[in-house]
């Protein structure tokens, strides 16, 4: 499903390439472990261990994740979030949305991956343009659907090599 929504926004190639890391064994097998079918694998795996060794492999694999995008600040020099590159953002989006398709199943809406993103809104590490541009697509998704978010987005790469909030 990320694939056809990536093939939707332009990204096609980037599309085939998505979370290829999923089939190394150390994610594979704890996703085989503990699956679930309506939420990630990595949760039930974390509920367990206090943490998903899967899941820490995944994202520092994959540039779609925000949490991939964390460097050490050359003032403070603590993690921070880093802007990440327009290109994974559109692929951030084609993943929560397929995401939200498939673990919310006949319950979706469009309006789905955005209450999703709202409700962790004040614990994650993301980079607030980037969230921002983000959230911007989900309101979008859930306020035009999806024809006119992905027509949306192709239009914005075509023109645009960055983003502001």
């Amino acid at each position: 499903m990320v694939i056809r929504h990536c093939w939707k926004a332009g990204i096609f190639w980037q599309g085939l390439r998505h979370d290829l890391s999923k089939y190394a064994p150390c994610e594979f097998f704890v996703g085989a472990r503990y699956y679930a079918g309506d939420h990630s694998p990595n949760e039930n795996e974390r509920k367990e261990k206090g943490y998903s060794s899967a899941w820490l492999h995944h994202k520092g694999r994959n540039k779609h994740h925000f949490e991939y995008w964390t460097d050490y600040d050359v003032v403070t020099h603590v993690s921070a979030p880093v802007k990440m590159p327009l290109r994974y953002v559109v692929e951030m989006f084609c993943d929560r949305v397929a995401a939200s398709k498939i673990y919310k199943g006949k319950q979706y809406t469009d309006r789905s991956p955005y209450d999703y993103f709202a409700k962790a809104r004040n614990t994650r590490a993301i980079h607030p343009q980037t969230s921002d541009f983000l959230e911007k697509l989900l309101v979008m998704l859930y306020e035009k659907g999806e024809r006119e978010t992905f027509a949306f987005i192709r239009r914005y790469m075509k023109e645009n090599k960055d983003y502001e909030s």
